[in-house]
């Protein structure tokens, strides 16, 4: 028995655990297709049959987070053996076609037959850095635009905290005392909402600030292209010029070389002192100490943070108790409607892949996104 004790911890992460979550046993249901068509995700133009390397899998190595599926993932497939990791052994390693959620190097490096890894988070930062993952030209797709509409609400939910000082109303209504000194509260509509990356997320965030009253502007990577609700798309390196006409800014963005450690100091400079800055992207796109200093110097007003650097966050780290602050523990995906979202894509893939079809949900390994 081959033992990946190592497999467990490097896939930690609420993301993933959204596969797992929730629902019933038993036969695949059969509006997988429809569920995955509502999300907008475009097939391959390949089908899958005709990419180097590919045939008819016989034996896929499976996440320990998918335990509790098994028997759904089973049924989409039956001709083909699935093995979790913990029971693998060398030899099934050795012998795997694909893997579902297993994408560490010590597996990678022994499992050579394997021509597509199915991540079970959108951020595939973890997955892309292995040299393997190029080396080999390995297909790899994930849970992209599953999330969006969750984590959107979620981002709403921050906004609206922060600007109407819930937490300090919070903590007056623990102490049953009815205050009569109280912050100003400030309404939505009509405030600016900077989103930092208009992907799958940020068009969602986009859409229900819009929907509020918002002025929405953005920047994106891949070009100036965007809906009619948002008022401006810019590039990447216009990020600090629009930062300054920001009231919110939401980091929306997956975490690549070029998105890590963007919101510095130099950044939050730039923003106005009743400005926030919320994070649902990768808590490694700030630099935490920058955030603190900002936040300790009232250099802006306060932060929404479902993700942060490190994870899980110290208890002394400072964020814990500066004014203004809101940080939920990486959960903003984590709902029910994402989770059988996740979990019927999972299975659609699976038989596209058994079947040779176009595959969905295909990373750009080089942009790793």
């Amino acid at each position: 028995m081959v033992r990946f004790s190592s497999v467990l911890g490097r896939l930690a992460g609420g993301a993933l655990m959204v596969f797992a979550a929730g629902g019933s046993h038993g036969a695949v249901p059969p509006s997988d297709l429809e569920t995955v068509e509502k999300l907008g995700l475009q097939p391959a133009a390949q089908p899958v049959r005709e990419r180097a390397g590919w045939r008819a899998p016989k034996l896929i190595l499976v996440s320990p987070y998918l335990h509790d599926r098994l028997t759904q993932l089973q049924a989409v497939v039956p001709g083909v053996k699935l093995i979790e990791m913990t029971h693998a052994t060398a030899r099934d390693v050795a012998a795997a076609d694909a893997t579902l959620g297993v994408c560490a190097e010590d597996v990678l490096t022994k499992a050579t037959r394997v021509v597509w890894i199915q991540w079970l988070g959108a951020g595939v930062e973890r997955c892309v850095k292995q040299p393997l993952v190029r080396e080999r030209h390995l297909l790899l797709t994930n849970a992209q635009r599953i999330a969006g509409p969750s984590i959107a609400e979620h981002v709403l939910g921050l906004m609206l905290a922060l600007s109407r000082h819930l937490d300090y109303f919070f903590k007056e209504q623990s102490q049953a005392h009815w205050a009569d000194e109280n912050p100003v509260l400030a309404d939505l509509e009509g405030k600016t909402v900077l989103v930092v990356g208009l992907g799958g997320i940020g068009t969602e965030v986009a859409k229900r600030a819009h929907a509020l009253g918002m002025k929405v502007i953005a920047t994106r990577a891949s070009g100036r292209t965007g809906p009619d609700y948002v008022s401006y798309v810019g590039l990447p390196d216009e990020l600090l010029k629009l930062a300054t006409d920001a009231d919110f800014v939401v980091n929306c963005t997956p975490l690549t070389p070029q998105t890590t450690g963007m919101f510095d100091r130099g950044f939050f400079a730039t923003l106005k002192p009743s400005a926030y800055f919320l994070n649902v992207g990768r808590g490694k796109s700030v630099v935490t100490a920058d955030l603190i200093t900002a936040l300790s110097e009232h250099k802006i007003a306060g932060a929404g943070l479902d993700v942060v650097d490190p994870e899980p966050l110290p208890a002394d780290s400072p964020l814990w108790h500066l004014p203004g602050v809101l940080i939920t523990p990486h959960v903003s995906a984590d709902t029910s409607v994402t989770a059988e979202q996740g979990r019927a894509l999972l299975r659609e893939n699976l038989r596209r892949y058994a079947a040779g079809e176009p595959m969905l949900a295909v990373v750009d390994v080089e942009r790793g996104y």
